[in-house]
């Protein structure tokens, strides 16, 4: 099948080239021309572990092409994928004017029947105002589909390929069944193919990742409980993870969520507030996640006193490992904390420095790597979890440091190894 896919970010760029890899020719519409560029050289505009090759591959056999040109590519589509962005606002409510924009110029370049699939993350109700934003520009018939896309930072590309679930939000049973067979290679073995309506889809990707942020912030409190109560808050995961009822799955404790889950939860109690309903426990999920946020920095202060000069070595500034992403990272809420403070701070990602220098400039220094950041520190905060700092050589870092200090955010060191090698050990709930 020939595919549009408008816009080029996580969602688009994942979706058409796990499209093309299945045989279909994909066209990538992206307004800003040097993006186009680039991606036509092969670079990606972010980083996602496996995508790179994918979208190479498929554009080196011309199954995958970009291009600004949005009519020609929606008058050569019987299938148009709408990924263009629709970034929240602080009250959660999305800004579609750029969604709606798109619909109306999908609309004005129609020359036939089209299948019109939302795949942004989108408010419930977004697809009822494309449809009826398409219907006033067009005479020629169409479908909307709501198809959300549950991916996941770091691991979208197998997401996409190996879904837990596709779902498809549908009016008519034209548009659905189209929808069915774009995503069909992908449910052959793994989750189903979910058809419902619209606004049932929608609500699906808000509720989906509400539920998670529900288990992390009630881990994170349970985590905290542990430390007033002389409990180890690892033994307690292992001993609820292990009901059948429950599971062991977003259970481990550590200084907060970001990335989408924080846009989502104020979508889902925005649109909700909007109809007359007041959400309670996503309102007390969200307070429970900013205050998680300021564990580390409070644990730093009761060990040293006064911050006021101290250097601190920061280690993960993505909100989780696998991406560059920084938005709503835990990270950035302890490092202007520290700041506030008086620290000085040392920072190190494989793969985030770009978005830490857009947010800090230079009131922070980016290390070139993991030991360059412990040079002359007073203490280690590990942030984010990469693989790379799972199994570090505590003797050199040992050397490095100026006090053998470490507060892990993510509990993933050993105590008992820690203390052996000399460190003053700080988890989470322990």
């Amino acid at each position: 099948m020939k595919i549009a896919v408008i816009g080029t970010g996580h969602v688009g760029l994942v979706a058409g080239a796990c499209l093309a890899g299945t045989g279909n020719t994909v066209v990538c519409v992206d307004q800003d021309a040097a993006t186009v560029r680039r991606l036509r050289r092969g670079a990606l505009p972010f980083f996602e572990p496996g995508l790179e090759e994918l979208v190479r591959r498929n554009a080196s056999e011309k199954r995958l092409s970009f291009t600004t040109q949005l009519s020609r590519a929606v008058r050569a589509s019987p299938a148009i994928i709408i990924a263009a962005g629709a970034p929240p606002g602080e009250d959660g409510g999305a800004d579609l004017p750029r969604v709606l924009a798109v619909a109306r110029e999908i609309a004005r370049s129609m020359n036939g029947y089209k299948v019109i699939v939302v795949a942004s993350t989108v408010p419930v109700g977004t697809a009822a105002k494309v449809r009826e934003t398409v219907r006033r520009e067009t005479t020629h018939p169409f479908s909307v589909v709501s198809a959300p896309a549950f991916l996941t930072r770091g691991a979208a590309v197998g997401d996409f390929l190996r879904p837990d679930r596709v779902v498809v939000g549908a009016e008519d049973e034209r548009g659905a069944e189209i929808v069915r067979q774009l995503y069909a290679p992908f449910t052959r073995t793994g989750g189903p193919a979910l058809v419902m309506d619209c606004a049932s889809a929608e609500l699906s990707k808000h509720a989906a990742n509400a539920f998670l942020a529900a288990r992390i912030s009630l881990m994170n409190e349970i985590a905290n409980a542990c430390e007033a109560l002389g409990a180890d808050v690892e033994q307690v995961r292992r001993a609820i993870g292990a009901d059948r009822r429950i599971g062991p799955s977003f259970l481990f404790p550590g200084i907060g969520y970001g990335g989408a889950f924080s846009r989502d939860i104020r979508a889902l109690v925005r649109s909700a507030g909007d109809k007359g309903y007041q959400f309670h426990i996503p309102r007390a999920v969200e307070r429970v996640n900013e205050a998680q946020k300021s564990v580390l920095a409070a644990k730093m202060a009761r060990h040293f006193g006064s911050l006021e000069g101290r250097t601190i070595a920061v280690w993960g500034l993505a909100f989780r490992p696998g991406t560059d992403d920084v938005r709503d990272a835990p990270s950035l809420a302890l490092i202007d904390q520290l700041l506030s403070a008086g620290a000085r701070i040392q920072a190190y990602d494989p793969a985030a420095m770009p978005g830490a220098k857009r947010v800090f400039g230079a009131r922070i220094t980016l290390a070139p790597g993991a030991h360059a950041a412990l040079a002359g520190a007073d203490a280690l905060a590990l942030v984010t979890e990469w693989h790379e700092f799972l199994e570090p050589d505590f003797g050199k870092m040992r050397k490095l440091m100026k006090s053998p200090v470490v507060f892990d955010g993510r509990n993933a060191y050993s105590r008992d190894t820690m203390r052996a090698h000399g460190f003053t050990y700080y988890g989470i709930g322990r």
